[in-house]
């Protein structure tokens, strides 16, 4: 009978965790379902006590460090257009402020100059220095 209290236990946990995010209760919930299924297997309370304080220790020690790590981590690869920011590239059709054209690795990207006054000139190569929409914003090499 213990065991369906300690189901209870973990479901509230488990709701509190959804309203929070913090991954503390949904392993504090899991150790609630550790003690639950010590008690469905008929030991008495002082085991289902000390399965939960083991099972929630051990998480609280192991699992939370490691889950909080991995979600403050940034992602390790750029895609898309993000990341030909930082890339050099060459030009191909006169850049100004208003438009021409680079190349980036393999592929023809239209062009604009990251500093509006100036103009550089077909062969000149470039860094790009942010994305806007489909269009490179590029600064000269010096």
């Amino acid at each position: 009978m213990a065991w369906i209290v300690w189901l209870i236990v973990a479901a509230v946990l488990g709701v509190a965790e959804l309203m929070t995010t913090t991954f503390a209760l949904g392993i504090i919930a899991v150790g609630a379902l550790v003690a639950a299924a010590v008690g469905g297997v008929h030991l008495g309370l002082p085991f289902q006590l000390l399965a939960f304080v083991i099972a929630s220790g051990a998480g609280l020690g192991f699992v939370l460090p490691i889950a909080r790590r991995h979600v403050k981590q940034p992602p390790l690869l750029k895609t898309g257009p993000a990341a030909l920011v930082g890339r050099r590239a060459q030009v191909l059709e006169e850049v100004t402020e208003h438009g021409g054209r680079i190349r980036v690795g393999g592929e023809v990207w239209s062009a604009r100059s990251y500093d509006e006054t100036l103009v550089i000139p077909v062969g000149r190569t470039v860094d790009v220095m942010q994305i806007d929409g489909a269009t490179a914003l590029v600064y000269p090499l010096e």
